[in-house]
């Protein structure tokens, strides 16, 4: 076991029996000590027991973070109320931006977080006692609080009512309880809940994501009929390869691959791909043939440099040379970001927004110091940023600047910097 230690001395709330009285000091302090505690004494069953109050202590510390959340927006929504022409807008925008950094999350997440932390405190009050009492995950918090977003105060609550109702609710998986909410949502604000089907079908999409080893996900988000069509389509084409006399040298999944492949492209085969695909190879990679450096498709990730010298298809590639991860580039004399130019921005940022924690792709090309300001329009002082992030920097007290080692910082109105991925 290891030595015990005293309680840092600026450490407040401390009981006389030792126990912590609300004071996240001590409770981090609590919690370093058990991660150097040797648990070769303890039994399987101690183990347990131990993982499951962590566990419970986890959604413990998220409720507490979500009452935090709410008093922070609170607070910035108070201090601009003198200012009658202030966009309530830009006041959230400001508000989100900060919790994701403070949180080190996407932005997505961090709207989510906001406005779980608003709800639980407008009509889901037994969800929200169940969150507190570490009984309910954040995870599962989330997916009832997205379900009942679109509801007023009396209706959630009236959903928060018959959740609580429900016989041994905190051991229902996420996917259950988050079916369970829908269809209460659907009974108690019928008229609501046909809206937001209405809604969700003009945001009908297709979205393309990394995946690991060289592969990605193309996502098609359409109406549930649309979708159950497509698959249809995809099987049917699965069973004419099965009877067709040839011999069948594929799985299902790679026959419905290659179909869904050839259909939208309108290609003879799915590996015929026709289209020009900007890559960043390695200098090394190029001057030595074994090197082990992989080139990377720019917010897709890597691929072996070898697989880009396959004679499959009829790929043009546009080959953009670096060295340590670093993209050689030049500059402009215009006032935004084009041409090939654009493209090094967008490259050197993996196109990937460049702001802390934020993985949304790159829509913007940034100046870091503003053209108004005097900033060039030039390799280094350009950043690939998402939508969100370009606009948030306009708001008043947040400030942009590269740091003498490269990276760029990031200061919020509160005082807080946050320095971005190298």
């Amino acid at each position: 076991m290891t030595a015990t230690q005293e309680p840092p001395a600026h450490a407040i709330g401390v009981r006389g029996d030792g126990f912590p009285s609300g004071d996240l000091t001590l409770l981090r302090f609590h919690v370093e000590q058990a991660l150097v505690t040797d648990t070769e004494g303890l039994s399987e069953a101690e183990l347990i027991d131990q993982i499951q109050e962590i566990e419970s202590l986890q959604a413990s510390l998220a409720a507490l973070q979500a009452s935090r959340i709410r008093a922070f927006t609170q607070a910035n929504v108070d201090s601009h109320r003198l200012d009658d022409r202030t966009d309530v807008d830009k006041i959230h925008r400001s508000v989100v931006a900060q919790i994701q950094l403070a949180c080190r999350v996407s932005t997505t997440e961090a709207r989510t977080r906001v406005a779980n932390a608003r709800d639980l405190r407008a009509g889901l009050d037994d969800v929200r006692r169940l969150h507190e009492t570490g009984q309910l995950s954040a995870a599962k918090v989330t997916a009832v609080a997205v379900e009942c977003r679109d509801l007023d105060t009396t209706q959630r609550a009236r959903v928060d009512a018959r959740l609580a109702a429900v016989p041994d609710l905190i051991r229902y998986g996420i996917g259950r309880l988050r079916a369970m909410t829908r269809r209460l949502v659907a009974e108690i604000a019928p008229d609501r809940f046909r809206a937001r089907v209405h809604a969700a079908r003009a945001e009908r999409r297709v979205t393309l994501r990394p995946a690991p080893d060289a592969m990605s996900y193309l996502t098609a988000y359409v109406p549930v009929e649309q979708g159950a069509a497509c698959l249809a389509a995809l099987q049917k084409a699965f069973v004419e390869v099965q009877v067709d006399p040839q011999p069948l040298t594929r799985t299902r999944g790679q026959v419905l691959a290659d179909t869904l492949v050839e259909r939208v492209t309108g290609q003879a085969t799915a590996t015929a791909v026709n289209l020009e695909v900007q890559v960043t190879v390695p200098i090394q990679a190029l001057l030595n043939p074994t090197s082990p450096l992989p080139a990377e498709i720019p917010g897709l990730g890597p691929v072996p440099a070898d697989l880009l010298a396959s004679p499959e298809g009829t790929k043009s590639l546009r080959r953009l040379l670096t060295d340590h991860g670093i993209v050689i580039g030049g500059d402009s004399r215009q006032r935004t970001f084009t041409g090939l130019l654009a493209t090094l921005v967008r490259a050197r940022a993996q196109n990937r927004c460049t702001e802390p924690y934020c993985d949304a792709p790159v829509r913007h090309l940034d100046h870091i110091r503003r053209d108004a300001d005097g900033g060039r329009t030039e390799l280094e002082n350009g950043r690939g940023v998402c939508e969100f992030h370009n606009h948030v920097r306009e708001q008043p007290g947040w400030h942009i600047a590269r740091a003498p080692d490269g990276t760029v910082v990031t200061r919020t109105p509160t005082g807080h910097t946050y320095r971005g991925p190298d």
